[in-house]
């Protein structure tokens, strides 16, 4: 019993077991053996790091992630990414064990949206429909009407009657993106996502007058003045897209560093560029999707822990909006 008591209270504290890893082990080969021993599937976001991505079985965004995770067939669900996208899978796959390599691998946007403050904030427009990004976590997903990815956030928006009264939340520079490419009047939650909100303006200028055939692409959760000067707006699947399927040789991009490890696989001969951010720092990396790691991964699949779980009430609830999204996205073949 004590035993137990102190994992969970190492879990709380460090959001991992913290075991000894023997230095002499092949771990991905053991992350192989333990998948097929245990009937698990490892899901990773594009931002997690590049050993991650390439010992995952399915890479992705938010959307594709959802995708994935409502389809599988595996046992286990180890979500490489942050705790909003393992509670989504959670939510889709209620019946399947959902593990995190480390629980403290939160998201500063989803933390910029308490529930108990968009519940009094939603009461204030009775008459309006609450569209949340996926990026919340999961009991902003059951006070809402509809979720929405960065990939299909413009068509969902689009699907709606012209005179429905939209919330949009919880990312503001998502939502004033998506209000002006659709010419909707969206009332906004002031959140944001503190890696997306610190690319400095004038040092992309600057690197754009060094490098004037490069192609700028930024993702949506940028602040307007950044997305101003983009060649092409996107979600990381847009983005990696764009890369591919462009003749330009040179990208400079605007979001997570850790897309890039997906650009150069299916770019080699191509250069890509992390836009600069507002701080001494050369790089723009997530601190929250890089604590997961490769050892944790593989600890997390050895002991079944941490595990992700979401009360049954909030999962039938938050199940109805991304069932919507999911239904959306198929009908405009997203």
């Amino acid at each position: 019993m004590t035993l137990i008591m102190d994992t969970f209270e190492e879990l709380n504290v460090k959001g991992f077991i913290d075991e000894p890893i023997d230095p002499s082990l092949d771990l991905f080969e053991e992350i192989s053996k333990l998948k097929k021993e245990k009937n698990a599937v490892i899901l990773a976001h594009y931002y997690q790091e590049p050993d991650i991505q390439d010992i995952a079985d399915y890479i992705g965004d938010s959307l594709g992630l959802s995708q994935e995770a409502a389809k599988t067939d595996a046992d286990i669900i180890v979500f490489a990414g942050v705790h909003f996208m393992a509670e989504t899978a959670k939510i889709l796959s209620p019946d399947k064990k959902v593990l995190l390599p480390d629980l403290k691998a939160g998201c500063s946007l989803s933390d910029s949206c308490p529930p108990k403050l968009f519940a009094k904030f939603k009461e204030k427009y009775p008459d309006h429909l609450v569209i949340t990004y996926v990026n919340c976590t999961a009991e902003l997903k059951a006070m809402s009407d509809i979720v929405c990815t960065s990939t299909n956030a413009v068509q969902i928006v689009e699907s709606l009657p012209k005179d429905q009264k939209i919330i949009f939340g919880p990312d503001r520079n998502l939502g004033a993106w998506v209000a002006k490419k659709t010419g909707r009047d969206l009332v906004l939650w002031n959140g944001a996502c503190m890696v997306h909100e610190i690319f400095s303006q004038q040092r992309i200028m600057k690197l754009k007058q060094r490098h004037p055939e490069a192609k700028f692409i930024a993702h949506p959760e940028c602040e307007e003045v950044v997305l101003q000067m983009a060649d092409y707006i996107g979600s990381t699947t847009g983005l990696l897209k764009y890369t591919i399927n462009s003749p330009a040789r040179e990208f400079i991009v605007a979001t997570e560093s850790g897309i890039i490890h997906q650009m150069e696989k299916a770019n080699p001969d191509k250069v890509f560029i992390p836009a600069p951010p507002n701080n001494a720092c050369a790089c723009n990396d997530c601190p929250h999707m890089k604590r997961n790691t490769l050892e944790k991964l593989y600890l997390c699949l050895k002991n079944g822990l941490p595990e992700v779980t979401v009360p049954m009430d909030i999962i039938l609830q938050a199940r109805k909006p991304i069932d919507r999204m999911l239904e959306i996205s198929a009908r405009y073949g997203l």
